[in-house]
C-alpha cells in the first residue's frame, strides 16, 4: 500500500527526503497563488452580480421580454 502512495503522490503531498525543501517552496506557491485568485474571483463575481442587480432594477418594464 505504501509503494502505491509513494508512486501516486509528488513531492509535494509527500514532503520526504532530499526534496523536501523544494516541496515546502512549492507548497508555499500554492498557497501564495490561492490568496491571490480567491479574492479576485469572489470581487470579480461581487461586481458582475451588483452590475445585473442594478440593470434589473432600473430597467424600463416595456423594454423587458
Amino acid at each position: 500500500m505504501t509503494s502505491l502512495i509513494n508512486t501516486l503522490a509528488c513531492s509535494v503531498c509527500m514532503g520526504v527526503g532530499e526534496e523536501h525543501l523544494d516541496s515546502v517552496a512549492a507548497g508555499y506557491a500554492m498557497l501564495f497563488m490561492l490568496l491571490i485568485i480567491i479574492p479576485m474571483l469572489g470581487a470579480i463575481i461581487f461586481f458582475i452580480a451588483r452590475m445585473a442587480k442594478r440593470e434589473r432594477d432600473n430597467l424600463d418594464p416595456s423594454l423587458s421580454d
